[in-house]
C-alpha cells in the first residue's frame, strides 16, 4: 500500500530560535517583528519553539491548552517522560502559538545525549561549556518533539525553520533519524567570522585561505563550529541574512546558501510628514536637558547649533567600528576648529559594559540643574503674582510700570545666587556616565585618552560614553532607546563585521540619517537597491576596497558634510530618509521567508509539485506564466519609494526553475492603494541588469562572481545577432502567419 501523501498546501510551520520570548540580542527583534506577517499567512498553523526562561516567560506568555489533538498527545507524552513544557500565546502583536521547553528538566540525560552526538555526527563536547550543554539538551528535546509529532500527525507537511547554531542541533538529528519534516536553517552570523573579526585579521580578503578547523580549535570553539556546520549541511534549505554573510558562509561553513532573507521591521507610516518631525523635536529637547546637566560649569555652547550623533550596539570594539568612530570624531573636531565653525557635535556611545555605579559627577550635574530649574520656576511664579497684584492695584488710573526691585525681592536674589554658585566646576565634564569596572584597560576609554577628546571648552566635538542600556527610569538619561534615536541627528555605525545591522535600519525607519559600511548587510542591501544612497541620507563608507586610513577620512568627510548642512537641509534629508522605510517593511521582505519555505517543500516533496508517475502536475493554486525563450527578462524600473516583493527577490530561482509568481499563493498586503506623497525628488531605484539576473551568494561582495558574467553591451550584441538570424530563417513562416517575428 502506497504511503499517504502529506498536504503541502496547508503545511504546518514550527519556527525555532533561542530568543523566542527570551530577549538576548538581535534575533529576538527579527522573530518578534516578523510574527504579524507570518501569522497572517499561516494563522494557527504557526508555532514558535524556544527555551523556557523563568525570568521572562511568565510575563510574556499566556498559558493555554493546545487545540490540535496530535500536539496535545505529543506534549502529554513528553510531560510523562519528565519534560517541563509551557504552551500558550506569546503576548505580542500577532499573538502566535508558542512552545517553550525547560532544558533544566532534562539535564539528567546530558551525558547520554553527548555520547549519542559523538557516535551520530562525530561532534565532540567539552564538559564545562554551559552554552553548548544548553544547546545539546534543547536540540535533543526539539528533535524528540518533532519526531513524536509527525509520527502522530500524518496529513500535513511540516516545515521546521531554525535560527542560529543554538537552535540548529535538531537539524542533523532529524536528518539522521529520518523524521518526516522539511528543514530551513538561517544563520545570522557565523561563529568563526565573529571571532576572527574581533582579532586584527584582514578577514574579507583572506576568507578563502583560512584553515577553518584549525582556527576554530585555536579559539576553543571547534565543538560549536561543528554544530553550526552540521546544521547548515543537513538542512534542506540554507539561508543567511545578507549577501556579505552568504559569501562568508560559503567559505567558513563550506556550503553555498540557497538564498538571502533580509531582516525587516514593522513600519508605522504617519499620516502627515510633519508628525515624525514633531517627535524628533520633542525627543531632542529631552537630550538638550541632559546636556545642560552633564556639561554644567562648561555649558558655553549654543544648543540650537548643536548636533547629536550616536553609535550603539554590543560592546565589540573593533567589529562595531567604535575605533574608527572615535578616530573620525577627533579629526572632525580638528576640522571644525580649523574652519571656525560655530557648530558643536555631542557624540554618544551607547554600549553596555561592566560598571559599578553612576559617577557622582554625572548625578550631581542633573541634580544641580534640577535645583536651578525648580528655583527659577518658583521665582518666576512669585514675579508673576507680584506683577499681577501691582497691575490690579493701579485701578486703571495710572500706568506706572513696576521696577525690577519691585518684582525681584532680596530673598529671591539670594536664592538665585546660591543656585548659580552651585554651578561652579573645576573639573571638565566627564566622558562617561558610569564608574567602569575596568577603567584602565577599557579600549573605548583608552582611545578617548589617546585622541585627547576630554570635553574641553574649545573642543567642538564632545563625547558621552553611556555603558548601559537606555530606559526611561534612568536617573541621568531617562529615555527609551527608540525615543533617544528619534532625538538624535545622525547614527554612525562604521562596522567591520555586521551580518545585517538593525541599528541603521531602525534609524532609517524613524527618519534619522545614518552612516554604515559596505561590510554590513544593511549597507550592501541599500547600495544594491538605491542609486546614490547618500542623497537619501544613507551614507555608506567603503571599508572593503580601501585602507583603514582612507576609510577614516571618508567617514570624517561624511560627518563634516552633515554638520555643514543648514537646518532646512537636515529637515529635508530626514523626510527623504523616512520614505525609504517601506524597503525595510516585513510586508515586503516577508515574502523572502515564504520563498525559502516553499523551496524546502519542493525539495522534500517534489512529487506534490511536479507530479510523480501517473499523476498530474500540482500547482498550489499559483498562477504560472511561461514566456518564449527569446523574450528578455524585464528590467527593474524606477519606482516612487517602494520596491515590490519580486524586485527584492534573492532566492536562487534559476537553479530551481522557479519564478517569483510561484510563491504568490498567499496574497501579500498591497501598498498600491496608498496615496502618493507627491515628494518632489523621485527615489531612483537601481535597474537590475539582465547580465546579473541570476543571483549569486557572492553578488556585491568581495570575490563575488560578477567578473564572470556578461556585460550589458555583450547581451545587446547577442540580441542583435539573434534578431538577424531569426529574420533570415523564419521570414517564410512569418509571411504565412502574418506576424512580425520580433
Amino acid at each position: 500500500m502506497a504511503e499517504a501523501k502529506r498536504d503541502v498546501r496547508n503545511a504546518l510551520l514550527f519556527e525555532c530560535a533561542w530568543e523566542v520570548a527570551n530577549k538576548v540580542g538581535g534575533i529576538y527583534t527579527v522573530i518578534k517583528t516578523k510574527v504579524p506577517v507570518t501569522v497572517s499567512e499561516y494563522g494557527d498553523r504557526y508555532t514558535l519553539i524556544g527555551p523556557l526562561s523563568y525570568k521572562t516567560a511568565p510575563m510574556e506568555v499566556e498559558a493555554q491548552e493546545p487545540t490540535d489533538p496530535h500536539l496535545a498527545a505529543t506534549l502529554d507524552s513528553m510531560r510523562a517522560a519528565g519534560v517541563k513544557i509551557l504552551y500558550g500565546r506569546w503576548l505580542i502583536e500577532g499573538a502566535p502559538n508558542v512552545l517553550l521547553f525547560d532544558t533544566g528538566s532534562q539535564y539528567s540525560r546530558l551525558d547520554e545525549w553527548k555520547g549519542d552526538l559523538w557516535n551520530l555526527a562525530g561532534i565532540p563536547t567539552p564538559p564545562n561549556d554551559h552554552e553548548t550543554n544548553e544547546t545539546i539538551v534543547f536540540g535533543y528535546i526539539v528533535a524528540w518533539f518533532l519526531g513524536e509529532y509527525v509520527a502522530r500527525q500524518l496529513d500535513k507537511a511540516v516545515i521546521a525553520h531554525f535560527h542560529e547554531w543554538q537552535a540548529g542541533l535538531a537539524i542533523p538529528l532529524c536528518r539522521k533519524r529520518h523524521i518526516d519534516v522539511t528543514t530551513v536553517f538561517t544563520t545570522h552570523a557565523t561563529l568563526l567570522g565573529r571571532y576572527l573579526c574581533a582579532g586584527s585579521v584582514d578577514f574579507y580578503n583572506n576568507l578563502q585561505y583560512f584553515d577553518v578547523d584549525h582556527e576554530a580549535g585555536k579559539r576553543g570553539i571547534y565543538h560549536r563550529y561543528c554544530v553550526e556546520r552540521s546544521s547548515a549541511h543537513c538542512a534542506d534549505v540554507f539561508t543567511t541574512v545578507s549577501h556579505i554573510t552568504a559569501y562568508e558562509s560559503e567559505h567558513l561553513l563550506k556550503r553555498k546558501p540557497d538564498g538571502v532573507l533580509p531582516n525587516g521591521l514593522n513600519v508605522v507610516k504617519f499620516q502627515a510628514m510633519h508628525e515624525f518631525q514633531n517627535l524628533h523635536s520633542t525627543a531632542k529637547e529631552k537630550i538638550n536637558d541632559f546636556c545642560r546637566g552633564h556639561f554644567y560649569g562648561h555649558y558655553d555652547f549654543d544648543l540650537d547649533n548643536t548636533l547629536y550623533m550616536f553609535t550603539a550596539g554590543r560592546y565589540e570594539y573593533r567589529n562595531k567600528g567604535v575605533d574608527m568612530f572615535i578616530e573620525s570624531l577627533a579629526r572632525l573636531n580638528f576640522r571644525l576648529q580649523k574652519s571656525g565653525s560655530k557648530m558643536t557635535v555631542v557624540a554618544f556611545i551607547i554600549m553596555p559594559a561592566a560598571t559599578h555605579s553612576y559617577t557622582v559627577d554625572a548625578l550631581k550635574g542633573q541634580a544641580v540643574t534640577k535645583q536651578l530649574r525648580d528655583t527659577v520656576t518658583e521665582i518666576q511664579n512669585r514675579i508673576g503674582a507680584r506683577l499681577f497684584d501691582h497691575a490690579m492695584r493701579s485701578n486703571g488710573e495710572h500706568a506706572t510700570l513696576p521696577t525690577a526691585e519691585d518684582l525681584l525681592s532680596a530673598e529671591d536674589k539670594v536664592l538665585l545666587k546660591r543656585r548659580i554658585f552651585a554651578l561652579k566646576r573645576n573639573a571638565l565634564p566627564p566622558v562617561t556616565t558610569h564608574n567602569m569596572a575596568d577603567d584602565s584597560s577599557d579600549p573605548i576609554l583608552n582611545q578617548i585618552r589617546r585622541v585627547k577628546l576630554f570635553n574641553h571648552s574649545n573642543d567642538r566635538v564632545k563625547i558621552v560614553f553611556h555603558p548601559d542600556f537606555l530606559n526611561s527610569n534612568n536617573p541621568i538619561l531617562g529615555m527609551d532607546y527608540e525615543e533617544f534615536v528619534r532625538g538624535c541627528h545622525l547614527g554612525v555605525f562604521p562596522s567591520y563585521y555586521e551580518p545585517w545591522g538593525y541599528t541603521p535600519a531602525e534609524c532609517t525607519v524613524m527618519g534619522i540619517p545614518s552612516v554604515t559600511t559596505n561590510l554590513s548587510g544593511f549597507g550592501c542591501f541599500m547600495q544594491d537597491l538605491i542609486d546614490r544612497p547618500q542623497d537619501e541620507g544613507c551614507y555608506i563608507v567603503d571599508r572593503r576596497s580601501q585602507s583603514a586610513e582612507e576609510s577614516v577620512n571618508q567617514l570624517t568627510d561624511c560627518m563634516f558634510s552633515f554638520v555643514s548642512k543648514t537646518r532646512r537641509q537636515r529637515i529635508n534629508q530626514r523626510n527623504r530618509v523616512e520614505r525609504l522605510s517601506p524597503l525595510l517593511d516585513w510586508k515586503n521582505l516577508g515574502i523572502e521567508y515564504s520563498k525559502a519555505r516553499q523551496l524546502a517543500l519542493r525539495r522534500a516533496y517534489p512529487d506534490s509539485f511536479y507530479g510523480g508517475e501517473g499523476e498530474e502536475d500540482f500547482d498550489l493554486g499559483m498562477e504560472r506564466m511561461t514566456l518564449p525563450i527569446s523574450v528578455p527578462a524585464s528590467p527593474r524600473y524606477k519606482m516612487s519609494g517602494i520596491a515590490t516583493p519580486g524586485d527584492i527577490g534573492t532566492l536562487t530561482e534559476e537553479m530551481q526553475a522557479l519564478g517569483t509568481s510561484d510563491y504568490r499563493g498567499y496574497q501579500w498586503p498591497s501598498q498600491q492603494d496608498e496615496d502618493d506623497e507627491g515628494y518632489p525628488f523621485p527615489l531612483v531605484m537601481k535597474v537590475r541588469s539582465r547580465a546579473n539576473s541570476a543571483v549569486m551568494s557572492g553578488a556585491s561582495t568581495p570575490g563575488g562572481g560578477r567578473s564572470k558574467s556578461l556585460s550589458e553591451g555583450d547581451l545587446r550584441k547577442a540580441d542583435a545577432a539573434l534578431s538577424h538570424v531569426t529574420d533570415s530563417v523564419e521570414s517564410p513562416v512569418n509571411g504565412i502567419n502574418g506576424t512580425n517575428g520580433h
